[in-house]
């Protein structure tokens, strides 16, 4: 499932060393210049999820298989980029082609490591890369409203009707406004925009607040700024430190663990930022548990069980009959399929059946 998060930030602020932990794997190259990354750096991410250990625990299956999501480091912005400055609009079509933004700014001092606008201030490089995406949407709808108006000219009844709602879209960023607070983003018109361009700032945004190790702790003045600054835009904050991160990289479990708790957290900012991803994008797992696998599947929030089974197998939902279902928590206390079935916890659900997070299904086809 092809869904994205796009790594977004000036450059120098820890972006490809997030990245690189992300990942884990050092295939971003990182170093203390300018422009670092020059093209996208795109990869599959699992999704933690602690349900399928637990789950293994029980099955004892040959592999576990976690849900993903993609991530793709976008090069460094600067100001003027919509404008051709730095490396340019080139990378702001790299962010139109994920769904959810991850900004991430830089809230530590190190006189070490070189920042492009010569001081640190989370809120000035946040409102330098958001204007950056304000002025690339703005120059994507005064094109689309010159084409509507050519066509409008010939009583295209179609681009008259979108050419409307243009018009008052670009007022509105024009006045300082992102897409997402656009009045009217539940016209038929606006989505049909919206599909083409792909609005920047209508896009769902996190911050990734980048500390030092002492930051990790107790919020300094940076991260507590960047916190107030995104609570007024219904926005969420997540802290790490991109160092530690990518120090933790080849640490087991239990050495990740410790190394946390000795900096007074407790869970990584990368865990974090996946899942609070994984829930931004609206999506959920359910499992399916044998022997040959224990494997979460991704779905959007409110599917339906065939829909559901279509991502197993588009046959599965063909010939959909009825699903096996029992829930993750019946699932565990039963100790297994058998067990929750003497139990009375399985159930058979049909096609209208919504599948909830966690459900542990088996489905039943003819094709």
């Amino acid at each position: 499932m092809g869904l994205g998060i796009g790594l977004v930030g000036l450059p120098n602020v820890g972006k490809s060393t997030t990245f690189n932990a992300l990942t884990k794997a050092q295939n971003a190259e990182s170093a203390n210049y300018p422009f670092c990354t020059i093209e996208p750096n795109k990869a599959v991410v699992p999704v933690p999820d602690n349900r399928l250990d637990e789950l293994a625990k029980i099955v004892n299956p040959e592999r576990i298989q976690f849900s993903t999501l993609d991530f793709v480091d976008i090069a460094g912005l600067v100001k003027g980029a919509s404008k051709g400055e730095g490396l340019g609009n080139k990378f702001l079509s790299n962010i139109r082609e994920t769904e959810v933004i991850l900004q991430i700014v830089r809230c530590f001092e190190d006189e070490n490591i070189t920042h492009v606008e010569g001081s640190i201030d989370p809120i000035r490089d946040v409102e330098i890369i958001e204007q950056e995406l304000l002025f690339s949407d703005m120059d994507q709808v005064e094109k689309r409203i010159e084409s509507l108006q050519r066509k409008a000219r010939g009583n295209d009844r179609d681009a008259k009707a979108q050419l409307e709602i243009a018009q008052k879209l670009i007022t509105h960023i024009e006045e300082g406004n992102p897409v997402s607070t656009f009045p009217q983003r539940e016209e038929d018109q606006f989505k049909l925009m919206d599909r083409d361009l792909r609005f920047l700032t209508g896009k769902e945004i996190m911050y990734g607040a980048n500390v030092d190790e002492e930051g990790l702790e107790e919020d300094n003045k940076y991260v507590q700024r960047l916190r107030t600054y995104a609570a007024a835009r219904n926005s969420e904050v997540i802290k790490l430190c991109a160092k530690v991160e990518e120090e933790m990289v080849e640490f087991d479990e239990e050495e990740k663990t410790e190394m946390l708790e000795s900096l007074g957290v407790d869970e990584s900012g990368l865990d974090q930022i996946i899942r609070k991803g994984f829930a931004k994008l609206g999506l959920m797992s359910y499992f399916t548990a044998g022997v040959k696998e224990v494997r979460a599947w991704t779905i959007h929030q409110n599917t339906t069980a065939p829909k559901a089974a279509a991502v197993i197998h588009n046959d599965f939902e063909k010939g959909f009959i009825r699903a096996e279902v029992i829930s993750y928590k019946d699932f565990i206390e039963n100790r297994g399929e058998n067990g929750a079935k003497e139990a009375g916890k399985m159930r058979l659900e049909g096609k209208e059946y919504i599948v909830q997070d966690g459900d542990v299904m088996h489905f039943r086809f003819n094709v």
